[in-house]
């Protein structure tokens, strides 16, 4: 949202095929963003995952057909000769950026050449002649499929240039749906291990996955399908695991309740703060979250607690907020401030709040909230009926709809961060970031003042509500930029929460006022990685992976949740495969009971977070992880 009008970058034809988010809106995609989309949306017509290899000449084949390549037998083999063994998403990649894709000008001037007439039409007799006699013979089965297609043949004719329109209709409507899949499929997004590594700019290619075989099971063989159904169209294959580990942990029913978390005594008489901030859910199901500086100005105990923000609620319809988990991470500042030092991590629970009490010393301390992601997904069930947000009254004048401004209220809470009733500039810059991308300058925010309602130069629930009134209306109703709002902020289109999840920090200290400030909003990796793995190292339970002294599985149980990390000590990257199909009652961050993971050569790496589905029932953790050949 920005404070004067202005025009949204307009995205171009290459990409019209992809939806528009809240992210992409401001920021168009890169050719080479869309070349990337377009290659993996391909690969993942034939293949279950991007981790997947090629592992036939008829696999590599039908993935550049449905990259919208017409590639002769010639061009297959040379891909894939005698002496290739598999071959992966990058070398893909490689191949589609050579083997560009078949244009209607290149189409019709191949058929062009078969018009003995030129009168587009090829006879049946003569196709039948030059397809199977001719260049790369093709069988009469094969002639037959062609001939059979009834919009395209007729009067023993062959209508090519009709099939040359059909054939590049159906080519875009394939990639368009392919596309789209991806945007809502969120277990295909998380196939790939960009949930789990450092943040890449916006404006850079995503980083692409490394490839990771997948054991082929019978029943793969037994669906094969000459029909089109391209997710059961993979060839069976073995795959062979060097070593194995695998760890069994039975956890009881409401076992949190054993170290159940308490307020000190003398809590009352304590100073406090307290910070608001949110966990946003990213299209490629990345989590990014406001991070904080915390001053202790001398040694105090302190008490601390992270719970999800209570909003206005539908009643009769759950919060899906709620239930998300929220913790902390507590990390102390030494002279080098990218060395942080792990202090403390909110692990008691009572209900929804989780906490710590110890003893800090005096010094700056950086508070990473974090949550596991088993809750906070990205939304797989469709609105179909969008919410109205703005309406006009019988004499034409604009108005925010009731809903529309509960919503915009429940917003203004979240980003109000201090809980003072009224925005700042810095913490609605903060919201600006998050929806639009840019920063709102001391001059905008002086001519915001001048127009809006404010209080000690900071704008009010009422001048909020107004600035997106004034958006509406410099749009003339037009409610486009208000969603990109909103599904910026974790609303889907009947206005509700289901993508982010607000929540409140509060700090107590006995013998000082501790002083708290949003700093960033930053991405579940880089520091809170480093954190989190530094905790499930130091705490957890180390199992070597039989036969290899350099890789080791660490599973850390809390109450609430189990946390695997898995350290390579070597000088090459691994690749892990992980099961958890006979683990009961629960359910991970990954969105998968099957999937892979690189580690890179000398370092860790969270593996995944697992909760129960249930809480009210016992759960059974059981997992095997294996060193793949």
């Amino acid at each position: 949202m920005a404070i004067s009008p202005g025009s949204d970058a307009a995205f171009s034809s290459q990409n019209s095929t992809l939806s528009e988010s809240p992210r992409t809106k401001k920021f168009p995609l890169t050719e080479e963003e869309i070349f990337y989309m377009n290659c993996r949306a391909a690969y993942l017509s034939v293949f279950k995952s991007s981790l997947e290899n090629i592992i036939s000449k008829d696999q590599l084949y039908l993935a550049l057909q449905h990259a919208g390549r017409n590639p002769s037998q010639k061009t297959v083999n040379k891909y894939w000769t005698p002496q290739t063994a598999k071959l992966n998403f990058d070398d893909f990649c490689i191949i589609l950026r050579k083997e560009k894709p078949t244009s209607k000008a290149e189409l019709l001037k191949s058929f062009k050449q078969l018009d003995v007439n030129d009168d587009g039409f090829i006879l049946h007799t003569d196709l039948y002649k030059l397809l199977t006699k001719r260049g790369e013979k093709m069988t009469l089965e094969e002639v037959n499929a062609i001939i059979n297609l009834a919009d395209v043949n007729a009067d023993g004719k062959f209508d090519y240039i009709k099939f040359c329109k059909l054939y590049m209709t159906t080519n875009e409507q394939c990639l368009k749906t392919t596309l789209e899949k991806l945007e809502v499929d969120s277990k295909l997004k998380r196939q790939q291990f960009g949930s789990l590594m450092e943040g890449f700019p916006e404006k850079d290619p995503p980083p692409r996955p490394k490839p990771s075989p997948r054991i082929v099971r019978k029943t793969d063989q037994e669906t094969f399908s000459n029909k089109g159904d391209t997710r059961s169209s993979l060839l069976a294959t073995t795959r062979k695991f060097k070593t194995s580990v695998s760890f069994t942990i039975t956890m009881g029913a409401n076992s949190n309740q054993n170290s159940k978390l308490t307020e000190p005594s003398s809590i009352k008489e304590w100073q406090c703060v307290q910070s608001k901030g949110c966990f946003f859910l990213e299209e490629d199901g990345e989590i990014i979250s406001h991070q904080y500086r915390m001053q202790i100005a001398q040694r105090s105990m302190v008490y601390v607690t992270i719970k999800p923000l209570n909003l206005s609620q539908v009643e009769g319809k759950p919060s899906p907020w709620l239930s998300v988990d929220t913790a902390l991470y507590i990390l102390k500042e030494n002279e080098n401030p990218t060395n942080l030092q792990l202090m403390c991590f909110t692990e008691l629970r009572n209900r929804e709040v989780f906490g710590w009490t110890g003893e800090l010393g005096p010094g700056i301390y950086w508070l990473i909230p974090f949550t596991t992601g088993c809750w906070l997904r990205k939304e797989i069930k469709s609105v179909t009926e969008e919410a109205q947000l703005v309406y006009r009254d019988e004499t034409g004048e604009l108005f925010l709809t009731k809903e529309f401004r509960s919503t915009l209220s429940d917003i203004f809470e979240v980003i109000d961060l201090d809980g003072n009733g009224l925005l700042s500039l810095e913490e609605y810059n903060f919201f600006e970031l998050r929806t639009s991308g840019e920063k709102c300058d001391e001059d905008a925010w002086a001519v915001c003042r001048e127009n809006f309602d404010t209080k000690k130069n900071e704008l009010t629930r009422q001048g909020f509500m107004d600035l997106n009134l004034m958006e509406a209306n410099d749009r003339e109703g037009d409610p486009r930029d208000l969603w990109v709002t909103l599904l910026s902020m974790g609303y889907n289109k009947a206005l509700e929460l289901t993508e982010a999840c607000p929540f409140v920090i509060d700090i107590y200290a006995d013998k000082c006022k501790p002083r708290i400030k949003a700093v960033h909003m930053e991405p579940s990796s880089g520091q809170l990685e480093k954190a989190v793995c530094k905790s499930v190292l130091h705490r957890g339970d180390a199992k070597v992976m039989d036969g290899n002294a350099d890789v080791t599985v660490h599973t850390r149980k809390c109450d609430t949740w189990i946390t695997s990390v898995i350290e390579n000590k070597s000088d090459d990257k691994v690749i892990i495969h992980i099961n958890n199909e006979l683990s009961k009652n629960c359910i991970n961050n990954r969105g998968l009971n099957i999937f892979a993971v690189e580690v890179a050569p000398k370092s860790t790496m969270v593996c995944q977070h697992v909760m129960p589905l249930n809480e009210r029932q016992e759960w059974i953790y059981y997992c095997v992880y294996s060193l793949i050949s």
